[in-house]
This record gives C-alpha cells, sequence and structure tokens, in this order.
C-alpha cells in the first residue's frame, strides 16, 4: 500500500478549520475565508501538478503539451510566452 501523501495548509486556514468544525462556530466569514483557503491550496496543487508533468514527460510532445497547460493554468498569455 503506498504511503498516503500529506499537504501543507497556511497555519490561519487551519485555525478557522478547526473553529467551524471542532467548535462549531458558525461565521459566514470564517466559512468563506475556508472555502477561499482551500480553493486557493487545490489550484497551487493543480499548477504544481502540471509543472512536475512538463518537466518530467518521457517525449518532448508530451513535454510542450503539459508546458502549454501549465501556462494556460497559470494565466500567461500567448504573446508573452516563448517558443
Amino acid at each position: 500500500m503506498p504511503k498516503e501523501r500529506t499537504k501543507q495548509i497556511p497555519e490561519q486556514l487551519y485555525v478557522n478549520i478547526i473553529k467551524f468544525f471542532l467548535l462549531e462556530i458558525t461565521n459566514p466569514d470564517i466559512e468563506a475565508a475556508i472555502r477561499k483557503g482551500l480553493h486557493e491550496k487545490l489550484e497551487a496543487d493543480m499548477r504544481r501538478d502540471l509543472y512536475t508533468k512538463y518537466k518530467t514527460a518521457p517525449t518532448k510532445e508530451q513535454q510542450e503539451a503539459a508546458r502549454q497547460k501549465y501556462l494556460d493554468c497559470v494565466g500567461m498569455r500567448e504573446s508573452f510566452r516563448w517558443s
């Protein structure tokens, strides 16, 4: 069985999750902060995964396809990209 991967999150997000789930503090601001923080973490994980695929692709074609997906994900304009 493969070892379970771990993820790091900012301390404030961790505190907000504890407040919301363990202390049952139902504040709309805390809930919004949790949603925003988890969304940002998910986006960062997706960008990292695309970058890793770009760097470890076995062929030049797969590497270029992964690079283009990564650049699309980070929002780099076509006109600003190198060939």
